[in-house]
């Protein structure tokens, strides 16, 4: 397994060059959020060609991760088109001048290429693992679809909520029940994943969907988010009292 992970690390590591180059005439690094979900997309590919393996079990998986990619790609990119570089990134280009084009090389898209190649764990391992489908293959990928759905359905209705330019609370649809079903959407994927792998015997997978739920949670997801969002939006002091932060779950109110 480490032949591949160092093997996919490369591979990794060589698409986010690429996107540090193109970022350089665009001169904003918004690019790494549709790169992101890209990243395990080239980690699947490498892990197929260099087993080359083609079970139902492995073409589902790799499926997966493929809709999962495109689907959160095209409405990363679609939210980003034409907008100056986001704030979390104009923060890191202040604290780095001179020469942040350069340092985000490292700071930026390679340091995304070594958080894919972390969280890619448990895909890895699923992919070198032969055995045919298990109990636990098909409850993890039907987990993985359900977040995903989850997590599109989510990202529509907030779209469409802010599309009427509201300086309201959106409390509607699935996010009356939870502040951010979008990123509970990605928790289940991950942990789905995570699910699918167990049966390969590599235990040190499930620092995968553990770092994941970090991130969502308090590094660069709900917490990082809801920090700005209060001051923008009257009412969420009021929507954060009445529901739940992440887990859905029925409102007080």
């Amino acid at each position: 397994m480490i032949d591949l992970y160092i093997l996919v690390l490369g591979n990794l590591l060589t698409f986010a060059l690429i996107g540090w180059i193109l970022s350089l005439f665009t001169k904003n690094v918004n690019l790494v959020d549709s790169m992101w979900s890209l990243f395990f997309v080239v980690a699947s590919i490498t892990c197929l060609v260099s087993l080359d393996i083609s079970s139902s079990r492995h073409l589902a998986i790799a499926t997966m991760v493929f809709i999962w990619a495109i689907r959160l790609t095209t409405h990363l990119t679609q939210r980003n088109w034409g907008k100056p570089e986001d704030s979390r990134y104009q923060v890191i280009r202040n604290n780095n001048e001179p020469y942040f084009k350069y340092k985000s090389i490292y700071i930026i898209f390679g340091l995304q290429a070594i958080w894919a190649a972390i969280i890619s764990a448990p895909l890895i391992a699923s992919f070198i693992d032969l055995r045919p489908y298990s109990f636990l293959d098909k409850i993890g990928l039907l987990i993985v679809l359900f977040g995903i759905i989850y997590e599109t359905i989510a990202d529509k209705q907030l779209k469409k909520f802010l599309s009427k330019k509201s300086n309201k609370v959106m409390d509607q649809g699935l996010w009356h029940y939870s502040r951010h079903p979008n990123y509970f959407g990605e928790f289940l994927v991950w942990w789905g994943f995570y699910l699918i792998s167990i049966g390969s015997g590599y235990w040190f997978t499930i620092i995968s969907p553990i770092l994941m739920s970090i991130l969502l949670l308090k590094v660069s997801g709900a917490e990082l988010l809801e920090s700005t969002i209060v001051n923008r939006r009257p009412g969420y002091k009021n929507y954060i009292k009445n529901t739940s932060a992440f887990f859905p779950w029925p409102s007080k109110k």
